[in-house]
């Protein structure tokens, strides 16, 4: 069981980290378009609902990605006082009263959406001429399914936890730096920062 919620991990990875590509794509884009508008004086009207589409795309297909992290947004100031099972117990409760009917209508509207988009070949109405968008529109429903499937992984750990009692690992990935841990790795101590400080400073009002 626990390869196969690692391997959905992976594929969450997977995906989270290829769209998150789209940040260098959409800095670029944002760039050119400045210099174009403002520079060469010829914006391009494509260029706003291309940016729209790029980052609503980064936006939904990164949420199994965060999911497989437990990276969303909670309300923390009780949570981290329960204990594991309590936690699993309600997360558990969360994902069946609101997850579960939230992301299945999710995926079957936004399959309807995808459909009559693609039925009309839609194209956008923000500016004259716009791109296409059924392609964009598509990515609602897929991205709906990567997150359902992630969250019935989740599910799956809730269960292994309240068994268990302590949750269950996780797939190892970046995270923030814990500068107490760092210091007491480089055995570095506040009072050696606040001597190199004062040397620093001290050097600086010598060459001034």
């Amino acid at each position: 069981m626990q390869k196969f919620l690692l391997f959905i991990d992976r594929i969450s990875a997977i995906v989270g980290k290829t769209v998150s590509w789209l940040i260098v794509s959409l800095t670029l884009l944002i760039t050119y378009e400045v210099f174009s508008r403002y520079a060469l004086n010829t914006p391009h009207p494509w260029a706003f609902d291309l940016m729209i589409m790029m980052y609503g795309a980064l936006f939904m297909m990164a949420g199994a990605y965060t999911l497989s992290r437990n990276g969303h947004v909670r309300g923390d100031v009780l949570y981290g006082f329960f204990p594991p099972r309590a936690q699993a117990a309600l997360d558990l409760t969360l994902y069946f009263v609101f997850f579960l009917p939230g992301v299945v209508a999710l995926c079957w509207a936004g399959y309807n959406y995808a459909g009559d988009s693609w039925r009309i070949l839609e194209h956008s109405s923000i500016t004259a001429e716009g791109p296409p968008i059924y392609p964009f529109k598509t990515i609602i429903p897929v991205a709906g399914a990567f997150l359902l499937v992630q969250g019935i992984v989740e599910m799956i750990r809730c269960v292994i936890c309240l068994k268990d009692g302590k949750w269950p690992p996780r797939q190892k990935d970046v995270e923030e730096v814990d500068v107490e841990e760092l210091k007491e790795q480089l055995q570095v101590k506040d009072e050696d920062i606040e001597k190199l400080d004062a040397i620093i400073t001290a050097r600086e009002k010598d060459r001034k």
